[in-house]
């Protein structure tokens, strides 16, 4: 194997990898202090936990599969315990999620029959890739039909028009863990027309074999190096350093702002009147925005 650096990756850290000569890249994820920091003010039942962690996980490989400045945002809903489910990752790597469940039972672990429970039998998966350099905007959308989430989102990339995609994810109270690797464009429809000759096991077939081979545990609990040089043998191995990555809302008082006032002057000041002031509190974070009397005249432009 080969690296860019010698120095070990970081708890919080998606890096990218590629295969030498073979026509497959991937990239690993773990996460750490921010997959703490985000349920900080939130307490979720061990199912919903690590369904989320796993949302989050796949969020961020998602988005370092894509070139972009914006955000990628994964969402599951559906009619199950865990009606609403949300991880967004940014460009830079900065993440944040939310799941609202109710009755999820006492249950410690997510088991396929516990996930299907969880998102129901009208669930759906929306991907939804937004540019802030233009007004580009993608969404694709398809049934939760699968008994887990990487079961659901390998059926996202098979009915879209990507590349062939395979998921590990994995999360736990401490830490949040993925691997994600894709056959590049080209390889499949080279195979096909017989211009290479195939007498074993193609490089995507091993990857795709290997992957299968990594069990929960490892992937919480073994590094990048480790995993590849385990369980991956299509060919060298080419890490790169990869970014940082870790828990960050993007509330602010200035969004909060634009919200009160699209809501407008006179439902505003009701809530005003009956409150005593006017208090937003974010869905990610928890961060409660508390606009008194004057801070609304000031909104609406009354300033005295």
């Amino acid at each position: 194997m080969t690296t860019d650096t010698v120095m070990e990756a970081t708890p919080d850290r998606v890096r990218r990898f590629i295969f030498e000569d073979q026509p497959v890249r991937g990239h690993w994820v773990r996460i750490g202090q921010g997959w703490r920091a985000l349920r900080e003010f939130r307490d979720y039942s061990p199912p919903v936990r690590e369904l989320l962690g796993q949302a989050v996980g796949a969020s961020v490989l998602l988005a370092a599969t894509l070139k972009f400045k914006g955000t990628l945002t994964l969402q599951i809903q559906g009619n199950g315990a865990c009606g609403l489910l949300v991880a967004q990752c940014t460009d830079d790597f900065r993440f944040r999620a939310l799941a609202r469940a109710q009755g999820e039972g006492t249950a410690t672990e997510l088991t396929p029959e516990l996930f299907r429970w969880l998102v129901g039998d009208e669930g759906r998966l929306t991907v939804t890739i937004e540019s802030e350099d233009s007004d580009l905007r993608y969404q694709g959308v398809v049934p939760l039909t699968g008994h887990s989430l990487v079961a659901c989102l390998e059926q996202y990339f098979a009915s879209s028009e990507q590349l062939p995609t395979r998921l590990q994810l994995a999360a736990d109270a401490d830490c949040i863990a993925g691997l994600l690797v894709q056959q590049l464009p080209g390889a499949r429809e080279e195979q096909e027309s017989g211009d290479a000759e195939v007498t074993g096991p193609t490089a995507w077939d091993k990857v795709q074999q290997g992957l299968a081979a990594v069990s929960r545990g490892e992937l919480l609990q073994c590094n990048a190096e480790e995993l590849l040089i385990w369980n991956f043998k299509a060919g060298d191995v080419r890490l790169f350093e990869g970014s940082q990555t870790g828990f960050g809302c993007r509330c602010s008082t200035e969004r909060v702002s634009g919200m009160l006032k699209s809501l407008g002057e006179d439902e505003v000041k009701d809530v005003l009147r009956e409150q005593g002031a006017v208090t937003v509190t974010c869905d990610f974070c928890n961060r409660p925005y508390t606009f008194d009397q004057p801070a609304v005249e000031a909104l609406f432009g009354h300033v005295h």
